[in-house]
Formats: structure tokens, sequence, C-alpha cells
């Protein structure tokens, strides 16, 4: 069995060929094409064709950064900030490796990075030197979520590697992983609408009339639409303060296509974000982003839990990305739940609710900044009740004659 196959070099993203082009000293692989790529490498290394001699061959792992910094940042982000993923360690690779001894098997709880990649943390919650690489690859097989408890066969660290790597994911929660993997796909598992309201419970009075008039729903595919200034982001930190540090509630946000004082201002707030990069990025990588964080929502709501991610903002993404990170979002009928609240400058179609900002009532500070009749959230009886959503019909037709 050959460690870098073709398949798995496909489903990697550039930056990380690159960073396997470059330990395997491939000349010029920054003006490739990907497949061209990809077929450079596997003739590099050796593993372009069958052969027994590719059974043994070791697989690319990342020469991680070190940092004079406290042990618990440096393992998070030597291994966040464009490193490359080794790829999943094979047992006939350990095998080889320990000469017939006895393979370590480790346990513990799993924490996935910002990369797609994780750590076992052998001693919860604290970093130590015997924790344990996970591969993003073997994260998205086995669909791990942070708090996972996980064991399974350990390789001593190579030359370039600070920490072992787990060999194989022997059981996931006192569960087989072959059982675990064997589960329905999510894009299989039945879909119900939203029932069950996100609670703001703010002040503001923007919030306020988002939650009654435009109410959002565990499972709700939410868009924050409005001209340039409307105040997308500001409404969009508040609704996030606001469900913020609820255990029932996994939240993350990614930033893409933001201005670099934005990102500041996040990162110094209480939900840093898991990924952020200016507009200056390219549309790959922010795409590369986006898709990380709902990977890892889904695996959360398949998991029976509930999973929010934030989206700023779909203007930069490829078309066919902002659609499928929109369209990830659903109310699981026998599991869990993942809503997504994105920002945007118009709906992308398909949306469960749509929430326009008024950018004339935003510059001259008056508020709720809504823009009611370009709003709404479909089927709000299951929401907010039928007596609710007679409620809003009210308010969008005194909108409407106020606007008339």
């Amino acid at each position: 069995m050959t460690v870098l196959e073709r398949s798995e070099l496909e489903a990697s993203p550039l930056a990380d060929l690159h960073a396997i082009a470059n330990q395997v000293g491939l000349e010029g692989f920054r003006r490739m094409r990907k497949q061209e790529l990809i077929a450079a490498i596997l003739d590099e290394t050796g593993a372009g064709g069958a052969g027994e001699a590719d059974e043994e061959r070791a697989p690319i792992v990342p020469r991680t950064r070190r940092r004079r910094s406290s042990r618990a940042r440096r393992t998070r982000e030597e291994l966040t900030e464009g490193a490359a993923e080794p790829l999943a360690p094979t047992e006939e690779g350990l095998a080889g490796e320990e000469e017939g001894e006895p393979a370590r098997i480790a346990a513990g709880v799993v924490e996935v990075l910002g990369n797609g990649s994780a750590f076992l943390r052998v001693d919860p919650p604290e970093p130590s030197d015997e924790d344990v690489y996970i591969s993003a690859a073997q994260v998205r097989r086995c669909e791990l979520v942070s708090g996972d408890r996980v064991t399974g066969p350990v390789r001593r660290p190579r030359r370039s590697e600070r920490y072992p790597s787990l060999v194989r994911i022997d059981t996931i929660n006192g569960v087989s992983a072959e059982a675990v993997s064997d589960g329905g796909r999510y894009d299989e598992l039945a879909v119900d609408w939203p029932r069950e309201r996100l609670a703001l419970g703010s002040q503001d009075p923007t919030l306020e009339a988002i939650e009654w008039l435009t109410p959002i729903g565990r499972g709700s595919r939410a868009v924050i639409v409005g001209a340039p200034r409307a105040g997308k982001t500001e409404t969009l930190r508040r609704l996030l303060e606001a469900v913020h540090g609820r255990e029932d509630l996994e939240l993350s946000l990614v930033l893409v296509g933001a201005r670099p004082e934005e990102i500041t201002q996040w990162r110094e707030g209480a939900l840093a974000p898991v990924a952020a990069l200016t507009f200056a990025a390219s549309a790959d990588l922010q795409s590369q982003a986006v898709e990380r964080a709902i990977d890892a929502g889904k695996r959360v709501a398949a998991r029976g839990g509930d999973a929010l991610v934030a989206i700023d903002n779909l203007d930069g993404l490829h078309p066919q990305t902002a659609r499928k990170a929109l369209a990830a979002a659903r109310n699981l009928r026998d599991s869990g739940s993942l809503t997504v609240i994105a920002l945007a400058s118009e709906p992308l179609g398909g949306e469960t609710t749509v929430i326009t900002l008024d950018a004339t009532l935003t510059s001259t500070g008056r508020e709720p900044i809504l823009d009611l009749v370009n709003s709404g959230t479909l089927r709000p009886e299951l929401l907010v009740g039928d007596d609710g959503a007679a409620a809003i019909t009210k308010a969008r037709l005194a909108a409407v004659e106020a606007a008339g």
C-alpha cells in the first residue's frame, strides 16, 4: 500500500501540496498547476507506480515551527499557520519503523485545530509533550470533533517531527471507529425545517427585531445582506456576542475577505475566528478556510450536537463554494443541527432566513436598522408560533404602508 496516494493528494489544498513539494526538494513547484504538481510529487517520491518499494516509503511530514512562547500557544500556532498535514501513517509503516517492538496505545481527548488537523490530548485540557498528532485526513475520515475520546496505536516522531503521530484510530467514544464510519453520510440524513428559535435575549433594538420578526432557528440558512456600510459586520458581532458562551451551541467564526482592522477587532473580542483572511487572499484560500469550518460543523451536527458557523463574508468566495457553505446548514431529524449565518451583498437563494439591513437607517443612527419589507423567514410559525407569525405579517404590512 503506497503512502502517497493520488487520491489523498488530490483532496489536499494547494498550500499543503506546496509544503510537500518543498520538503521533497521539487524545483519550480510554485509554477505548476495542481494536477501537474501532484504528478511531479508522485514521480519525485517514487509513488507514481505500483510496487513493493512504495509500501516501505515513509509519509511526508511538515517541519513545524518552534516559537519562544508558552507550550499551549506553540502547539496551536505552529500547526495552524501554514503547516501542511502529514499524510496518514500506515500500519505497515509502523511495523517497519518499530522493527517488531509493540506499538504504544494512546488514549485521550481530541482537540481539532484551525487547519483541520488535531491533537490527542493525553492529559486534557492542558497540552503536554506526550500529546499525539492526528492528521487532517484522519480527522475527516473519522469525522472527529473536539471533545471526542479516541484510542489508537502511536508511532514515534521522526527526525523532522516534534510529536508522535497516531497510526490509526481504533475507538471513538468507546465505539469502534469502523462502526462510527459506517453511519449515514451527512448529506443523506433526513432534514426538518428549523423548529427551535435561536433566542438572543438582547436589549439591542436591531437584535430584538431580528429575533421576533426574522427569527433564526437551529439549522437555519441565514444571510445578513445590505449595501456597503449598512452595518452587516457589526450586526453579526452583536448577534454572536448574544449567543456566545452557551454550552449547548458550538460556535465558530470564519473571516474571509475582511479588512485587517476588523480581523484585529474580532481577535480581541470574546469569540476569536478559527480562520482570518483579508481581502488580499485568493478565492482558493478563502474557500478552503470556509470549507474546513463547515466540515467541522457537519461533524458536530452528525454526532447530535448543535453547531453555528458564522461567515464574514461570502462575496469573495467562488460562487459554488458560497452556495455549498450555505446549503450545508440543516436541522437533522434524528441528530443535531448546523446553523450558518453569513454576510453577503445580496441573497444567494435557498436561504430560510434573509435579514436585510437599511444603509440609510444605519447612516442616520436610527434603530432598528432592519429593512423588514425585504427581510423574512420561511415557516416562521415553527419558530415563534401562530400568534408570532401573525404579528410578523402585521408588522410587515405596516412597513409596506409606511414605505408606500
